[in-house]
């Protein structure tokens, strides 16, 4: 077995040894493979080993990766800020976008996604425990955000996605509150069923309070390499 193999084998028990502690079903979340930094060959070698779903934060970086591996039955994820010069390929290119933090930036998808492809899957960021340095709307903001992105064509509003500070466990619990209590905001409230939150580090925690997708990259793939290729 090689070694992704083997890491995307202890990152699934580990996720299903959560569900259980829990009482959830292990089938309702979602293993999100972070492949950011990682080489297209490196993915290649994940999607071997069963895995579909993958996120990336860096948008040229993942074009180039959507580009090489087009003929794989991936399903990319943007999971970085979303900037309004970027959403066109955003729009063309991907399944899901996680970083929607504003209304404009959500009508802008909605615009530009072709009518022909299927609804882009969108979550909103919300700084759920209000720190200075992340990105994200502000908990408050997030009931009128969900009635008016939920009216848009073209785009499938799924749920929310947040990146806590690092040990705070309460901010899981109050994005699992805040999920449920705007759901009756949406306009087809079935399609709010993702709650984007847990990494590597603190899934277990996640997945108790409620998480229905986690973003693994270290424990799949080692640690990034930042250096300038």
């Amino acid at each position: 077995m090689n070694m992704l193999q083997q890491s995307r084998n202890q990152v699934l028990a580990q996720i299903h040894a959560a569900c259980e502690q829990a009482q959830r079903d292990k089938n309702r979340v979602q293993l999100l493979a972070v492949s950011k930094t990682h080489p297209s060959d490196v993915l290649s070698e994940m999607y071997q080993t069963g895995q579909r779903a993958f996120g990336e934060n860096y948008l040229q970086e993942a074009l180039d990766k959507i580009e090489k591996l087009k003929d794989l039955q991936i399903e990319w994820h943007f999971i970085g800020h979303v900037q309004r010069n970027k959403t066109k390929h955003l729009a063309e290119k991907f399944s899901w976008v996680h970083g929607v933090d504003r209304l404009i930036i959500a009508e802008r998808l909605s615009t530009q996604r072709d009518a022909s492809q299927a609804p882009l899957n969108i979550c909103l960021q919300v700084n759920i425990d209000e720190q200075d340095t992340k990105d994200g709307c502000q908990p408050a903001e997030v009931a009128e955000l969900v009635a008016q992105i939920s009216q848009l064509p073209n785009l499938k509003l799924r749920g929310l996605m947040v990146i806590p500070a690092p040990n705070n466990t309460e901010a899981f619990k109050d994005a699992k509150a805040l999920f449920d209590a705007v759901k009756v905001q949406h306009k087809n409230p079935e399609d709010w069923d993702t709650l984007s939150m847990g990494m590597s580090g603190d899934m277990d925690a996640a997945i108790a309070a409620g998480s229905t997708m986690v973003r693994v990259g270290t424990a799949l793939f080692g640690a990034r390499d930042y250096s300038p290729k």
